[in-house]
Order: structure tokens, then C-alpha cells, then sequence
């Protein structure tokens, strides 16, 4: 069964940027569609970004207009490009397919944006 492991998470001032990595030990290429989700501590997890195998995309209105998700699907590997980011954006980062597909959880990657 198909892993995920995210990544690139860290400490970034309001206003800087983040890449997130999902990795994924096998391949994705069949998952309609992947996305990226994010739980901050007493929160709902909330899906953020989604992207089809041929590379359509959509977003969710907390992030339009600042985050970009892509994927290699040579690679299996799925990023969020995350700019101009702001306090509220502070949460575990998590991938995963979207509705029918989605698979067991990894362990997510912290992003925490402070001052």
C-alpha cells in the first residue's frame, strides 16, 4: 500500500514562503487526484489544495491567490509552494487523495508562521 511522507515544514516570518514535499513509497499516477490538508491543534482538518492527474488544480479560499500545489509524477512526489503566508496558517501540513481515495494518513509536517 501506497506511504506518504511529508516534509519542508518549519519556523517562517509573516509574509515568507514554504515548499512542502509529499513523498509517496509507490505510485500516485492512478489517484485522481491528490491533495494537501491542514490541522491546526482543536481544528477541523481543512483540504486546502487539490491537484488531478493531469495537472488541474483547485484551492481553498483561506490559501487562493498565495499557495501553489504541483506534483512529479515521475518521481510520486507532491509539493505546495506556500507564499505570502500569515499566522493563520500555522497547522500540521498533511497529504492525501481527496474523497474515495484517500489513503492512511502520515505524520504530517509542522508550519508555524510567528513573529
Amino acid at each position: 500500500q501506497v506511504q506518504l511522507v511529508e516534509s519542508g515544514g518549519g519556523l517562517v516570518q509573516p509574509g515568507g514562503s514554504l515548499r512542502l514535499t509529499c513523498a509517496a513509497s509507490g505510485s500516485i499516477f492512478s489517484i485522481y487526484a491528490m491533495g494537501w490538508y491542514r490541522q491546526a491543534p482543536g481544528n477541523q482538518r481543512e483540504l486546502i489544495a487539490v491537484i488531478t492527474s493531469n495537472g488541474f488544480t483547485n484551492y481553498a479560499d483561506s490559501v487562493k491567490g498565495r499557495f501553489t500545489i504541483s506534483r512529479d509524477n515521475a518521481k510520486n512526489t507532491v509539493f505546495l509552494q506556500m507564499n505570502s503566508l500569515k499566522p493563520e496558517d500555522t497547522a500540521v501540513y498533511y497529504c492525501n487523495g481527496i474523497n474515495q481515495d484517500i489513503l492512511s494518513w502520515g505524520q504530517g509536517t509542522q508550519v508555524t508562521v510567528s513573529s
